[in-house]
């Protein structure tokens, strides 16, 4: 059984933890130990206007976020930025929606369907259903879609639930309608092994996921066609006039020391993450396999371009399925553990999303919870 490590953590005992949202507050204590190297001072009279650079397409856009974002992604190596048009976002919601616009504005017939593999993020059904928007339709999951006409497929990789590697699934290469967005928020390699420098005509990256700094609201899209960007920005101008200059100035300070650290062992981020998620599924890991009830998703090693060699996926989300007939999420509410319903997903009642980025006092009540689970088998008469 674990145990609960620090004394302080008594006042949990009774709350309820909450692991549907993937809030990202493990990275805390890392951040306060690096003191005041990512502060950033901003007057009065600083970042007062709607426009940050007019000669951008993204005219919004800070300049020092744009470089901070290219240093980043060259260091780690993750994405191609050449020739390629860089679009901030308030988080990669608001950049997932602008670009079903974009795409949806330039096909030749509309509604466009919007589709992704289950399981699929949740939060793609709300973003296409919402507003209820003529110009695309939410079709649900890309592995029984076969409708002609022009299509989006959405492609989160590492997969946001289940934590896998993804590719497009509907697979239509000599169609000119079909369409793209590759969502590549959890390819860091404190969560996956970098295995190629992906190449693809638009790329969403968040900020959030990549530190933990979910509340400063900001994401990139790295896109390649110059009118699909151009209909994204006019779409977050429409939307929110522009995306917040506090925000954009203390991301790419944040970035930009997230890049030196990268040089040293001692205060390397991704080495730091890497080992707290390590640490973190060994322990779900051995909960799951003394309950004999749970399940978990294995994932293959694969060499890391970055940390130089072979290594294992350790997802921001665990997959937790049991083996019984049973609505896990309810279950699991009944433990005051609230997840995210495998339904939601795209998949079935056996299954639920449980977030691995709560701080480190609510994961290891999580942990007590889970083991101390029981089931009633129920008995044919």
């Amino acid at each position: 059984m674990v145990k609960l490590e620090n004394s302080n953590n008594i006042a949990l005992s009774d709350s309820i933890v909450n692991l549907d949202h993937g809030d990202p507050t493990a990275y805390e204590e890392y951040w306060r130990k690096m003191g005041d190297r990512c502060t950033v001072t901003i007057r009065g009279c600083d970042l007062m206007s709607y426009f940050s650079d007019i000669k951008n397409l993204c005219w919004f856009m800070e300049p020092e976020l744009a470089e901070a974002i290219k240093e980043l992604h060259g260091v780690v190596g993750n994405a191609a930025t050449e020739d390629r048009y860089i679009v901030v976002g308030t988080g990669s919601t608001q950049l997932c929606q602008a670009a079903v616009h974009a795409l949806s504005s330039l096909a030749g017939t509309q509604p466009v369907s919007v589709v992704a593999a289950a399981p699929y993020y949740s939060t793609y059904v709300e973003e296409t259903s919402y507003v209820r928007s003529g110009m695309y339709k939410w079709e649900g999951d890309a592995w029984g879609f076969d409708k002609k006409g022009p299509y989006i497929e959405l492609v989160t990789s590492p997969n946001n639930p289940d934590g896998t590697i993804r590719e497009t699934v509907v697979n239509r290469p000599d169609d000119d309608e079909a369409k793209v967005i590759h969502d590549f928020a959890y390819y860091w390699p404190h969560y996956t092994p970098i295995t190629r420098r992906q190449d693809h005509d638009i790329m969403l990256f968040t900020f959030s996921k990549i530190t933990g700094h979910a509340g400063s609201r900001i994401g990139w899209a790295l896109v390649k066609d110059k009118e699909v960007a151009q209909k994204m920005v006019e779409y977050i101008m429409v939307n929110s006039i522009g995306v917040s200059k506090e925000s954009q100035v203390r991301t790419a300070k944040i970035l930009k020391v997230l890049k030196e650290t990268c040089k040293t062992e001692t205060e390397n981020f991704f080495k730091y993450g890497r080992e707290m998620m390590k640490n973190r599924w060994e322990k779900l890991r051995e909960v799951v396999k003394e309950s004999d009830v749970f399940t978990l998703p294995k994932y293959p090693e694969a060499y890391c371009n970055f940390f130089g060699k072979s290594l294992e996926s350790y997802p921001a989300f665990a997959w937790l399925g049991t083996k019984e007939e049973t609505d896990l999420v309810s279950d699991l509410r009944r433990q005051k553990v609230m997840s995210r319903a495998g339904e939601r997903c795209g998949s079935d009642k056996k299954h639920v999303r449980v977030s691995m980025l709560s701080r480190e006092d609510v994961f290891n009540v999580f942990l007590e919870r889970l083991a101390n689970m029981k089931f009633i088998k129920s008995i044919d008469l």
